[in-house]
């Protein structure tokens, strides 16, 4: 089939690559455009208890004027603030209002009565009501960055410290740095890859002409992420664009890889140019989808996630992963048959002559020799990594997490929790709502508003005042509680648990409670995270595993490969958990970022795995005993996978340039991981272990050939297919 494509390829060139720009003028130009969620609700289903309450306020108050920006006054000699600064504020929050900011529906002045100084009257606070059903447009976070523009210039000249927050800060700053995130890892990534490849093949050409192509192609993957997200109403997250990108062209790179180096051996085998792309799809085709298999498979199953924010990026990194692969076996090589190869390679030679490759021939035989004690130190090193994972702690702050400290959304938040309380910014609301339609007995509440005060944990309640807080037909009331710990942390996660469980089981008769708020949404992506990770890690597994037991006609073969991926997922946690938390001191990881490790652990190291375990099923079926096999395969394989892994690496590690936490550990986890599945896994444990089990590794097929009578097979290229005669 792959030598049919290829084949085809060659004589269509042209036509392939005008088909690929015509494909993307047109998908780019009707595709809608790819729009990122910060808020967190929209990546819950709606039987969940906070999007219920959410449901229920926005019905019993529909005109509910509830702030979406906090204005934070201080002195700027950092001295207790008084009644000439009193008298700027007012100016301050009346100018603003006068200025009729589109969206803005109103600015609520510094008052004693509405509790806005702090206790050391150092802080004051003014709230800012801005239009919550537009919070996913540009005019949002545009009118958070007028408020701020604007009221600067009416601070110009007065002692006070200006300074904006709350929710429509947050999201305008995540919107900025989410930008700049994506052209540093961008420009990181590309810089790696022409780095690496020109290195690897002395050649500009051959460096430059993956990121062409990825170019081409990326904007037909993110055309067709915009169709399937808005066929399926998926919501995407700030970290979905820069995620692709790097999947994108590390994928992709490694794609290009696999097929340059064999077309480069194939060259060297006498082939002319055409026949050279020809026999390089024919072999590396099947290793090309069969890799690609297993990652869309795993990115896949993420559409059964019960978290909006997964069941987006897996669709999306498998359609991005499918459009690469198809790319990489038609769209590539129909631009390399088209460049001589004195031109391609130029001004480097070595193309011409086959390398030693003396490196990996050491190790090889190393591993040969000694295959139990390779297995064992491989083997402990992804333990002894694996047992750091016990320390993980799960963090629910995105916001933070996802921008510089220094952005000043956080700069207030950081403020309001050491001038206020640490959960009076962001305070968790309960909704009580009549049953059988009679209005709420105001009085009969104050005990049950009593009692939701004295939960551990919180900091007060507080009944709802007669103008906010009470719907008009009386039947809906809005208690606010305040916590001790500010909203994303996990203490409030678990005060919020017992504040449910007073606020439930001590409702008054004939009403029912609702918990809302940020920390209520945290509690309930917590229980949809506990239900994911027992559903899509062992169906992602499950069907993996079957993808390798069709490859490799193997029964045995998956498992254990399966159990080397589960040691690098261990592994990967733990180095992560080691360095963000033991060395570092954060508090504890992004609570996805399991998630996203096992499944880019899993893939990709599977990838790497089919890879080395092909070749070296193809070296055993030449005749070579089982330890010999490993031997050659690591001699002959190693150094494409060490390329690939190093390549893919770096291009995630460029998320490290992002500058915020999320990005941070999301870089550095899965390009550690990458790290372990390209050099532990692949190529020490996994060819270590097939040798020691030999012949029994390919049970019931026997696929090896080797002492079952099968007859020998031509030698194998770098990806398990054959070698022409006479190579070695």
């Amino acid at each position: 089939m792959f030598h049919r494509l290829g084949h085809f390829v060659v004589r269509r060139a042209w036509w392939v690559i005008a088909a690929w720009v015509v494909a993307a003028a047109a998908i780019i130009g009707s595709a809608p455009v790819l729009t990122a969620s910060t808020d967190q609700a929209d990546f819950l289903p709606k039987h969940y208890e906070s999007i219920q309450a959410m449901q229920l306020q926005q019905k019993a108050f529909p005109s509910d004027k509830s702030p979406s920006a906090l204005l934070l006054f201080e002195r700027a000699d950092g001295g207790a603030l008084d009644a000439n600064d009193q008298a700027a504020m007012d100016k301050i929050t009346k100018g603003l209002a006068d200025k009729q900011i589109p969206l803005v529906e109103q600015v609520l002045p510094v008052s004693e009565q509405m509790h806005s100084y702090s206790k050391d009257h150092k802080y004051a606070m003014a709230l800012v009501a801005i239009d919550k059903s537009k919070h996913q447009s540009d005019e949002y976070t545009d009118a958070a960055k007028k408020l701020r523009d604007d009221g600067k210039e009416l601070a110009a000249g007065t002692n006070l410290k200006y300074q904006v927050g709350g929710e429509a800060a947050t999201t305008l700053d995540q919107k900025d740095s989410s930008k700049m995130a994506g052209v540093l890892i961008g420009l990181g990534t590309v810089v790696i890859i022409l780095l690496t490849l020109g290195i690897i093949f002395r050649s500009p050409l051959v460096a430059l002409l993956p990121v062409v192509s990825v170019l081409v192609y990326s904007m037909v993957a993110n055309g067709l992420i915009g169709f399937a997200s808005d066929w399926f109403g998926l919501k995407a997250d700030t970290s979905m664009s820069q995620i692709l990108t790097v999947v994108l062209f590390g994928v992709g790179t490694d794609y290009f890889l696999f097929l340059m180096f064999r077309y480069r051996e194939r060259l060297r085998a006498g082939d002319d140019r055409k026949e050279a792309v020809a026999n390089a799809v024919g072999r590396v085709g099947e290793a090309i989808t069969s890799a690609a298999g297993a990652v869309v498979v795993a990115f896949a199953v993420l559409v059964l996630s019960s978290l909006g924010m997964f069941k987006a990026l897996g669709p999306a990194l498998a359609i991005a992963v499918a459009v690469t692969a198809i790319a990489s076996v038609t769209l590539v090589p129909a631009i390399i048959c088209l460049i001589p190869e004195k031109v391609l390679f130029w001004p480097s030679k070595a193309w011409q002559r086959e390398p030693s490759n003396a490196r990996f021939a050491a190790i090889g035989r190393g591993v040969g020799r000694r295959p139990a004690v390779a297995a064992l130190v491989s083997g402990l090193v992804m333990v002894g990594l694996a047992l750091a994972a016990l320390g993980y702690k799960g963090t629910f702050d995105m916001a933070g997490s996802s921008m510089p400290k220094d952005a000043e959304s956080m700069v207030v938040q950081d403020a309001m929790i050491k001038a206020y309380s640490a959960g009076a910014a962001d305070p968790a609301h309960i909704l009580v709502t009549s049953e059988n339609g009679g209005k709420i007995d105001l009085a009969g509440l104050q005990g049950y508003v009593n009692d939701l005060g004295k939960v551990d944990g919180v900091a007060g309640a507080a009944m709802p005042s007669p103008e906010r807080g009470i719907s008009k037909d009386g039947t809906t009331v809005d208690v606010t509680v305040v916590l001790k710990d500010e909203s994303t942390t996990n203490k409030a996660i678990d005060t919020i648990g017992r504040v449910r469980t007073v606020a439930h089981d001590q409702a008054p008769a004939g009403t029912k409670a609702y918990v809302s708020g940020t920390t209520s949404v945290l509690k309930d992506i917590n229980t949809a995270m506990a239900h994911d990770y027992s559903l899509v890690f062992p169906i992602a597994a499950v069907l993996i595993m079957i993808i390798l037991g069709l490859l490799l006609r193997s029964v045995v073969a998956p498992w254990y490969l399966m159990a080397s991926v589960g040691l690098g997922f261990g592994a990967t946690l733990g180095a992560t958990t080691l360095v963000f938390q033991n060395i570092k001191g954060e508090a504890g990881l992004m609570f996805m970022l399991p998630i996203l490790i096992y499944l880019f652990v899993v893939a990709i190291g599977t990838d790497y795995n089919i890879l080395m375990i092909a070749r070296l099923r193809e070296e055993a079926r030449e005749g070579r005993d089982p330890r010999e096999a490993a031997s050659q395969a690591i001699r002959h394989g190693g150094p494409t996978v060490a390329a690939a892994g190093f390549i893919l690496a770096a291009t995630f590690g460029t998320m490290l340039l992002a500058g915020n936490t999320m990005m941070s550990e999301m870089g550095f986890s899965i390009a550690i991981g990458i790290i372990i599945a390209a050099f532990v896994m692949a190529m020490f444990f996994t060819p270590a272990l097939t040798a020691l089990l030999g012949h029994r590794a390919w049970w019931p097929g026997h696929g090896d050939g080797g002492g079952h009578g099968g007859a020998p097979v031509p030698a194998q290229g770098a990806h398990g297919v054959p070698e022409p005669a006479g190579r070695r």
